[in-house]
């Protein structure tokens, strides 16, 4: 296992990292976990040199922390980092800071928790956190030993990353990054300021919720076969991330022992600037192969949100270019189903026309929620 280490931080962490957002379920359901293989599956990860293993309040319905919390006894406490995450929307007056920490602490039955972030910051929730002093909170978890090493993940555009970083003294950050996410929300531009603070940066989504490791379509397959090495898409995909220095660890949701085994090969030896520029140059060609099929130029603002009669416009829009951009057709189709069931899908539509209004990128989004209920509701 590679291991690099940080100014300000007195750990050398796995340049993986294990993320348990994407624990084995049952029945398609996030809730129900198989808590046994979950367990078999983190231990054999810290096994084989990860010590970074992350989680949320959130994930699995609340059920993540938990099953970390149980794969941490019988010694592997020790042997690892924790990191997890404040569920900011919960959190609306001083005293939640402590009641969700403390809950969390429980959760997990430990003492401490080594990296504490604050989850899934944006414009809304800076604003409020803001308000309700929650830099004292953090100074005094710190102070008390609660925290170990305080940061954020972050959810929104580069000048608030900007800003957030410049506004405490955090010992790290947490930020979506991959090749099709150079300039997205922080992107490029926000790695790079956070390492000009001396702030390590851990990485989410390098394959973009697995979208970048799924067998390709044949012209994609055809631009990696030019390549002089021979490598899987997700292989190019996380040595992509990797290759940039100011990465301090790579999460990945791994659920099998496959999994695990693929991506700590691929660690050992993809080094910060390991790639050549033939190889970068190739990146960026599938890169642009794939915005060749994108359906929809939505760019997720939100700003077309709320929709009067409760269309999620963003999610129906990512469903459909799912669908086109990288061949995941089941999965669209099932997750429009559900958003049917929860009214949210674009069958809702009526064309009152704010959102079209509203929309800074002046798309056509009546017509185009016509065409998402169209497609995927034909694949049902």
């Amino acid at each position: 296992m590679q291991y690099r280490k940080f100014e300000g931080l007195e750990e050398k962490l796995s340049v993986l990292g294990f993320g348990s957002m994407r624990l084995p379920i049952s029945d398609d359901d996030p809730g129900n976990v198989k808590e046994e293989e979950s367990i078999k599956l983190i231990r054999y990860a810290i096994d084989n040199g990860i010590n970074y293993v992350d989680t949320a309040y959130n994930y699995h319905k609340g059920k993540s922390e938990i099953i970390v919390g149980k794969a941490l006894k019988d010694g592997y406490r020790d042997k690892v980092k924790i990191a997890t995450k404040m569920p900011v929307w919960l959190t609306n007056t001083y005293e939640d800071f402590d009641k969700y920490l403390n809950e969390q602490l429980q959760k997990l039955d430990v003492k401490h928790i080594d990296f504490y972030l604050i989850h899934s910051l944006n414009k809304k929730y800076w604003g409020k956190l803001k308000k309700i002093d929650i830099f004292t909170f953090l100074d005094k978890a710190l102070e008390d030993g609660r925290i170990k090493h305080i940061g954020f993940s972050f959810h929104d555009d580069v000048s608030l990353f900007k800003e957030i970083i410049d506004t405490y003294d955090w010992d790290f950050c947490q930020m979506q990054y991959n090749y099709m996410n150079e300039n997205f929300q922080a992107g490029t531009e926000g790695l790079e300021y956070a390492a000009s603070r001396n702030i390590p940066v851990m990485i989410m989504e390098p394959l973009l919720g697995g979208k970048l490791a799924k067998e390709p379509s044949q012209d994609i397959k055809q631009l990696w076969d030019k390549a002089k090495v021979e490598r899987t898409p997700a292989e190019w995909g996380l040595r992509w991330v990797w290759n940039h220095p100011e990465v301090a660890v790579v999460l990945s949701g791994m659920n099998t022992i496959e999994q695990i085994d693929e991506n700590i090969k691929i660690a050992e030896t993809a080094l910060p600037k390991s790639l050549t520029e033939e190889e970068l140059t190739l990146i960026k060609e599938v890169e642009k192969k794939y915005r060749s099929k994108i359906a929809i130029n939505c760019t997720d603002c939100e700003y077309c949100m709320p929709c009067p009669n409760n269309v999620w416009i963003p999610y129906n829009f990512e469903l459909y270019n799912n669908f086109f951009t990288y061949g995941i057709k089941e999965d669209s189709t099932k997750m429009y189903e559900r958003l049917k069931t929860a009214k949210q899908a674009a069958s809702a539509c009526v064309e009152c026309g704010k959102c079209e209004a509203a929309c800074p990128q002046g798309l056509a989004i009546m017509e185009t929620l016509k065409k998402v209920d169209s497609t995927l509701s034909k694949q049902v």
